[in-house]
């Protein structure tokens, strides 16, 4: 459903209606979110560390890695304030 931009805008800010159907979600980016791929070598006792835990909370190795270090910055972000 196609409608103006001043409709549109009426609309969301009379705050009674649900704008989803007006959106096209299959555009939206999350800027600085997109994935970009990193090499790094650990050592095996590390893989092993990793693998064991991300068995024991039933996650990937690849998840445990990426919530842990986002863990740490935002350890240090809030550090740094």
């Amino acid at each position: 459903m196609k409608i103006s931009v001043e409709e549109f805008d009426e609309m969301f800010d009379s705050g009674e209606v649900d704008m989803t159907p007006y959106l096209d979600m299959s555009t939206f980016r999350r800027p600085r979110h997109e994935a970009k791929r990193v090499n790094v070598d650990f050592p095996q006792w590390m893989v092993d560390s990793l693998d064991q835990e991300a068995a024991r909370i039933g996650v990937t190795r690849q998840s445990i890695i990426k919530t842990w270090i986002a863990e740490r910055i935002d350890l240090l972000n809030r550090a740094a304030m």
